[in-house]
């Protein structure tokens, strides 16, 4: 596509999205709903076609060797198509967040104003590699009333292609506007940079991938974006533990999808539990592939541990998000030193105490400075779907507006309306 052409082409997406939001904005809910059950049912018979699509791109991506965590959330199994419908069906019977009035009071003048939750308008969204992000966006964005203008990467780009054209033929059933969502037909970056310019048209951007695209996005435009960098998540186990919920925990939040965001990379051990959990944590890790890489006081524990697999770890390795079965483990002396330790390592996504003191649980929940933290339990709930949000449209570890999972509330912003009785200024 040529430049001229390519710059017309994403000009035309942005105005078509801002004139299909003022519609959609005043939309029924019925009318949206109707919407989200064509796509559910349109997901399940296209299934097949869908999987053919999936696999062009799974080729792609061994060709290119990419990683097997990319791969991983590249791939659509029976199952996660699946997900996908329910998760549609999930949003569908959520409440609609349009119209509810948040705040409401009279002034003394008579004049009533009410604070009511409305669409954002148009929202960008940027992603990479995992499809199923197309239909969570764009379903969250239609069901909040905002147009969705989708891009995802080129490793992703016939399934994202075959989902997007689902979504149109759901939007036209329901007699929807079909430019209320919009897949940008290109994976070229330069097709990024002018979405990024079109700031008369689009009221938000959220980027979904790798901090390098992330730190981009927000580089190069002056649209507000909402974004986290990275998932340096972590557990903490206190010296008061159940050491066997403990290592079920830690399993769990490292080794059940290594590739996601809201796994952990560290794993905190209070200094007074460390000789008996470590070498018990040690094999339960390790049955599982997962390679440890642990400070110095973990390597003269695990020395005497019969079998004791790990790495002597560098501090990198506590900031690094592996997205595999990596993890790097420390000792620490107080809950003061885990919490110090998080706040300094982490990245502000997803982090858990296991302990059985209430007085610690409290201390940890309120002072590790996270969207989301967990008290005995896996860090892997951070979640739109297990939050019972319906699908999410992204984690996000910024402050203003929106944080940890974003769900249709968040897809939203507020106006004032203020309702008189011919009440004039003096």
């Amino acid at each position: 596509m040529a430049e001229l052409d390519l710059e017309k082409t994403v000009e035309t997406i942005a105005r078509k999205a801002r004139n299909a939001s003022l519609q959609l904005g005043v939309s029924s809910t019925a009318q949206r709903n109707e919407a989200l059950g064509y796509l559910a049912e349109l997901i399940r018979q296209k299934a097949t076609s869908l999987k053919q699509a999936n696999q062009q791109d799974i080729e792609y991506a061994r060709q290119a060797s990419l990683s097997e965590s990319m791969i991983d959330r590249l791939i659509l199994t029976d199952d996660r198509i699946e997900g996908m419908a329910q998760g549609v069906e999930q949003v569908a019977k959520l409440e609609d967040p349009v119209g509810a009035v948040l705040e409401s009071k009279t002034r003394p003048n008579g004049i009533r104003i009410d604070k009511v939750r409305v669409p954002i308008g148009v929202i960008g969204i940027i992603y990479e590699s995992r499809p199923n992000v197309t239909v969570d966006c764009a379903v969250l964005c239609l069901k909040s009333g905002n147009s969705a203008i989708l891009r995802g990467g080129k490793e992703a780009f016939h399934s994202n292609t075959f989902l997007a054209g689902l979504i149109q033929e759901a939007l036209k059933k329901a007699h929807i506007s079909e430019s209320a969502v919009q897949l940008i037909p290109t994976a070229d970056r330069a097709a990024l940079n002018i979405l990024l310019q079109k700031d008369e048209y689009v009221h938000c951007i959220i980027p979904r991938g790798g901090e390098k695209l992330i730190r981009f996005v927000s580089e190069n435009t002056r649209i507000p974006v909402i974004k986290h960098y990275l998932g340096v998540c972590a557990a903490y186990v206190d010296k008061d533990a159940d050491l066997e919920m403990a290592s079920d925990i830690v399993v769990n939040a490292k080794a059940q999808r290594p590739s996601a965001c809201n796994a952990i990379e560290n794993l905190f051990i209070h200094a007074d539990i460390a000789k008996e959990f470590l070498p018990k944590i040690a094999q339960a890790l390790g049955s599982q592939g997962v390679e440890m890489r642990v400070d110095g006081a973990s390597v003269a524990i695990l020395l005497r541990a019969s079998g004791a697999q790990f790495e002597p770890a560098v501090e990198n390795d506590l900031y690094t998000e592996h997205l595999d079965k990596i993890i790097t483990v420390k000792v620490v002396n107080s809950d003061d030193e885990a919490i110090q330790n998080i706040n300094r390592y982490g990245s502000a996504h997803s982090d858990t105490i296991i302990t059985d003191s209430h007085e610690t649980a409290e201390k940890f929940l309120n002072g590790v400075d996270s969207a989301t933290v967990y008290w005995n339990a896996s860090t892997r709930f951070t979640d739109g779907f297990e939050f019972g949000l319906g699908a999410e449209i992204g984690i996000s570890t910024d402050r203003l507006h929106a944080r940890g999972p974003m769900g249709l509330n968040e897809l939203c912003t507020y106006k004032f309306k203020i309702i008189g009785t011919g009440q004039i200024r003096p």
